[in-house]
């Protein structure tokens, strides 16, 4: 396995799933009570911008001038409430990592924002598989209270860690998707987390290529008879764009209350800013409802 997400770091799949993420980390918060987050694939945690560019072995052109680039550059922040606090925490990264200057270098992944964002009774457990990501990862994280790392694939410590003594879960299953059975992979692990934790809160983040891989993936999902499901998607361009990923998605199974209205306000917000090419939308999609019916809420496009 030799996937680097420093190649994409910052992109607009990045720039939405992060978003989305805070916005789940701070409904889990109107609580008072501790939760566990368990981010299965995490990444290193915190990414230098500079180094996007640079491979193991050819040159690549960066992605986050496409999406926190884009963003940024906006002056004042775009829609809800949410974008601006994500990008607070984007700015604090930067800082906090060394860099002054006007144009943002650092961005922070999944774990530094949930580190960030983790009160004192929220406890943070993060995996990852490849060796010099947890190393950075490990450094990264390196005397934080209530957090634990482990050097694994995450899909296995959802049956070790479920249910969690707090009878609260956050999982996110952010996977490489370089395996062609990674919906099937991560169905199977959704099925043992709901079986473990029926009102766990579960996000899976999806690249949107073929549509026809999402939409069985969907089906698998339907299958396990789980809670309320929402599905949340942003395309920047059309289905005759020569983009690779048009787009991308995030599944939540057990949305909090009010969640899908901050998505469809996030969402169409980040359209108007990311969109590369014709077709550019976004939809909030009820892939099932408490009654176990499925049914759009919302669908938006841009021509």
């Amino acid at each position: 396995m030799n996937y680097r997400h420093h190649y994409h770091a910052g992109n607009f799949a990045d720039v939405m799933k992060h978003i989305l993420l805070v916005g789940l980390f701070r409904a889990m918060q109107k609580k008072p009570k501790g939760f566990l987050y368990l981010d299965t694939h995490a990444g290193r945690g915190r990414y230098d911008l500079a180094e996007a560019a640079t491979g193991d072995s050819q040159a690549r052109v960066p992605e986050w001038p496409q999406g926190i680039g884009r963003l940024g550059a906006a002056g004042e922040p775009v829609g809800p409430g949410l974008v601006a606090e994500y990008l607070g925490l984007v700015r604090a990264c930067d800082r906090e990592s060394g860099n002054l200057e006007l144009a943002g270098r650092f961005y922070p992944g999944s774990p530094w924002l949930a580190r960030r964002l983790q009160r004192p009774v929220d406890r943070l457990v993060f995996c990852e598989r490849h060796a010099a990501e947890f190393a950075a990862l490990r450094s990264e994280m390196a005397g934080s209270p209530g957090v634990a790392l482990h050097a694994v694939d995450g899909y296995g410590k959802i049956r070790a860690l479920l249910p969690p003594p707090e009878r609260r879960a956050l999982v996110l299953m952010d996977p490489p998707f370089e395996a062609p059975d990674e919906f099937a992979k991560i169905t199977a692990a959704l099925g043992e987390g709901l079986v473990r934790l029926p009102g766990g809160v579960f996000g899976v983040w999806y690249p949107l290529t073929v549509r026809a891989r999402v939409e069985d993936f969907f089906s698998g999902v339907r299958a396990l008879r789980p809670p309320a499901t929402l599905a949340c998607e942003l395309v920047v361009a059309g289905e005759f764009s020569a983009l690779k990923m048009r787009g991308c998605g995030l599944l939540v199974i057990n949305p909090p209350w009010q969640f899908e209205q901050e998505a469809v306000a996030v969402l169409a917000s980040l359209t108007s800013v990311m969109a590369q090419d014709a077709g550019a939308g976004s939809r909030v999609e009820w892939v099932v409802r408490e009654q176990g019916l499925a049914e759009s809420i919302i669908s938006r496009s841009l021509n």
